[in-house]
C-alpha cells in the first residue's frame, strides 16, 4: 500500500478554496492491485456524477468540461493506481485536482459547491487506528499493513539476494567464502547488516507515511533493527518474541493492543494537559468559545468529534447558529471550526465523543486567554 495524506498546508490550502464549480469525491478504494479497475470503474461513476450535479447547478459548460477533464486524466495516470490505500479522496475544481489515498475505509460520497467538503478528511488522518508490523526474523521478513476495517495485508517486501545467507555460519573457510566477522561484535555487525538489508526494503511501502510501525522480533534482532531504523513511526513497544512463531492472525491481535494503548496514552496526556490549561484560562470545550476562538485565530490545537451532525453557520466574529435540517446555507459547524482551526495554523484531531474532555463535540487549547 502506497499512502498519499495530506499535510497541514494541503489541509488549509483545501479548507480556503472557494470556487462555486467545486466537487469532492470520497471512494473506497483497495491496496489489492488486481482489484483496482473496480475502484477505477467507480470513480468513473463518480465522474458523471459530478457533471451532472455541476451542470444542475447553472456551472458554466467550459467549468464543467474542465472538471471533467481532470478527472479523465486522474483515471488515465497509471502511476498513481499502480499503489493504493483504503480510500480515495479527490478534489477537483476548474484548474484545481487534488487526490490523497488514505489508509481508513470511508463512505462513497460526491459533493458539489462552493467549497471543498473536507470533514471525512479531516477525520481519516488523525488517529486511524492504523499502523504497520514488521516482522523481522532469520526466516522470514513480513511487512503487514493494518487498517481500522480489514484484515491485514501482507505487502511484498524486494529484499536482495545476500540477505539470506547474512546471518549464515560460513561452512567452508575457503577463499571464495564471504568473511564474515567474529566474535560478539562480529554478530552484531551481521546482525544489523542483516537489518539494513529489510530497511532498504520496508522504506518504499513507507516513505510517504506517517503511521505506527511495530516491531516483532527475537531478542537479538530487535536491538539491532532499532540501531539502523530511520523511520520515524517506530513504536518503543514492540512485539518481543520471535515472530515465525505467530500467524498473521495472531501478529495482527498483539499489534492492535500496542496500537491502541499508544493512541490512549497520546490522548490521555491531552487531556491532561487541557485540564491544566483551562484552570489557567488557556483552554475551553463550549462550542461558542471555541468558534469564537477559532475565528479569532486563537485555537492552538483543536480535538473534536470524528461523528458529531451538528449542522449550522458560525458568522464572521464567531457566531454560532445550530439548525435542526441542513440546507444549502448551512453545514457542518464541526468541520467549519475545525477549517478555522487551521487556517490559522492551528492542529486538528479527530477523536471519538468518549475521548473528549467533555460531553461537548469540541474541546480546544487556546495560544492566549479569552
Amino acid at each position: 500500500m502506497r499512502l498519499t495524506l495530506p499535510t497541514d498546508l494541503d489541509l488549509t490550502e483545501l479548507t480556503k478554496h472557494r470556487d462555486t464549480g467545486s466537487a469532492s469525491i470520497y471512494l473506497p478504494s483497495t491496496p489489492i492491485t488486481r482489484d483496482v479497475d473496480a475502484v477505477q470503474i467507480a470513480l468513473k461513476n463518480a465522474a458523471s456524477e459530478v457533471e451532472t450535479q455541476l451542470r444542475g447547478l447553472g456551472i458554466h459548460k467550459k467549468q464543467v468540461d474542465d472538471v471533467a477533464k481532470s478527472l479523465d486524466g486522474l483515471q488515465s495516470d497509471r502511476e498513481f493506481w499502480g499503489f493504493q490505500g483504503h480510500s480515495l479522496a479527490i478534489f477537483v475544481a476548474p484548474g484545481v485536482v487534488h487526490a490523497f489515498r488514505l489508509a481508513n475505509s470511508l463512505q462513497p460520497l460526491v459533493a458539489v459547491g462552493d467549497r471543498f467538503d473536507v470533514g471525512p478528511l479531516l477525520r481519516s488522518v488523525t488517529f486511524s487506528n492504523s499502523g504497520y508490523v514488521l516482522s523481522v526474523a532469520e526466516g522470514r521478513t513480513r511487512l503487514l499493513e493494518l487498517s481500522a476495517d480489514a484484515r491485514p495485508i501482507e505487502l511484498e517486501l524486494d529484499l536482495p539476494d545476500e540477505a539470506e545467507g547474512v546471518l549464515d555460519d560460513p561452512k567452508y573457510q575457503g577463499r571464495f567464502d564471504r568473511h564474515r566477522a567474529d566474535g560478539t561484535t562480529g554478530d552484531r555487525i551481521e546482525r544489523e547488516r542483516f537489518c539494513r538489508l529489510v530497511q532498504e526494503a520496508v522504506l518504499p511501502h513507507v516513505a510517504e507515511s506517517t503511521l505506527p510501525m511495530i516491531l516483532a522480533a527475537s531478542a537479538d534482532l530487535e536491538p539491532a533493527y532499532r540501531a539502523v531504523n530511520t523511520y520515524r513511526g517506530l513504536l518503543d513497544q514492540g512485539i518481543r518474541a520471535n515472530p515465525e512463531a505467530f500467524s498473521t492472525d495472531d501478529l495482527n491481535t498483539r499489534a492492535r493492543v500496542i496500537l491502541d494503548a499508544h493512541y490512549a496514552s497520546k490522548l490521555a496526556d491531552w487531556r491532561e494537559r487541557f485540564g491544566t490549561l483551562r484552570s489557567n484560562g488557556l483552554a475551553t470545550s463550549q462550542l461558542s468559545e471555541v468558534a469564537r476562538a477559532a475565528t479569532a485565530s486563537g485555537v492552538a490545537e483543536l480535538l473534536f468529534d470524528m461523528d458529531s451532525t451538528l449542522e449550522g453557520s458560525i458568522d464572521d466574529s464567531g457566531v454560532v447558529r445550530e439548525v435542526s435540517e441542513p440546507d444549502a446555507e448551512n453545514y457542518g459547524m464541526v468541520d467549519e471550526i475545525a477549517s478555522r482551526v487551521l487556517r490559522s495554523g492551528g492542529t486538528v484531531k479527530a477523536v471519538r465523543a468518549g475521548d473528549l474532555p467533555d460531553d461537548t463535540p469540541v474541546a480546544a487549547t487556546l495560544r492566549y486567554p479569552m
